[in-house]
């Protein structure tokens, strides 16, 4: 795997539009164009992420799947237990229960905004106006030390509680790499209701011609990518909630 850790080369070879003159949209063309090119970024069926999350000292290894038909899987390695803190396979969603380590199925709600969040992959940004979002130029700001451009994007509304919310994030782009560094969205339920989640990427690196963050905080946890695989093979069954033996023996004796 052919990996650079600097987009150098390539921002060197993009076309410089004065900084006050950008609109939204030509700030998304530079950044896929930067990342890859907007036909290779289409091209992409599926991905493999293994990476290191730091969370109270502890390096816990995490691996990612996602495709282009929206299913996702995130499973941890805790203190040799394997748990599956979120997968989707299109029509359910769900995750192990820390504390029984049984897997559970997610609410209603919780599942029709994930199955709103299928045409995200590989970006939002990509092909954005085909997917029914929209994008606004917010002007300059800075961030971790960085000019940014900030980027208002308004996706499909979500359902909180019953109660549809609209779906606005932030995302703020290097003014030199046009790559988004930080991106802020509200906390619309919990103890943190009405607060900023904030993520942030930074370390960007090629693999197979696409360029993707290796270090990410999501918040406030600190993770890093070891490896990135563009369009591994990945067998669909990963996404499925397991069905246990309990169940379907259950299920055997109600049919006789």
């Amino acid at each position: 795997m052919k990996i650079i850790k600097t987009l150098t080369i390539v921002f060197l070879l993009t076309a410089i539009v004065p900084v006050s003159a950008q609109t939204a949209d030509e700030i998304i063309n530079n950044y896929l164009e930067n990342t890859g090119g907007k036909a290779a970024w289409e091209k992409l069926q599926s991905v493999k992420m293994t990476a290191t999350a730091n969370a109270q000292g502890m390096e816990i290894p995490v691996e990612v799947y996602q495709t282009k038909d929206g299913k996702q899987l995130i499973k941890i390695n805790f203190q040799g237990q394997e748990i599956t803190q979120l997968a989707f396979d299109g029509e359910t969603m769900w995750s192990t229960n820390f504390m029984t380590l049984a897997p559970e199925k997610s609410d209603a709600e919780a599942t029709e905004n994930m199955k709103k969040q299928m045409k995200d992959f590989p970006s939002p940004f990509l092909n954005y106006k085909e997917k029914g979002f929209t994008v606004e130029m917010m002007g300059n700001e800075t961030k971790e030390g960085t000019e940014t451009f900030k980027i208002k994007l308004t996706q499909e509304p979500v359902m909180v509680d019953g109660v549809e919310q609209p779906n606005v994030s932030y995302y703020y782009f290097d003014t030199e790499n046009y790559v988004p560094i930080v991106a802020e969205s509200e906390i619309k339920s919990g103890p943190m209701k009405g607060q900023m989640s904030v993520s942030t990427m930074s370390d960007y690196q090629e693999v197979n011609g696409l360029y993707f963050p290796f270090a990410l905080s999501m918040g406030g946890q600190g993770i890093q990518l070891k490896e990135v695989f563009v369009n591994p093979e990945i067998d669909s069954a990963i996404f499925v909630f397991p069905v246990s033996e309990v169940n379907t023996e259950t299920i055997t004796e109600k049919k006789e």
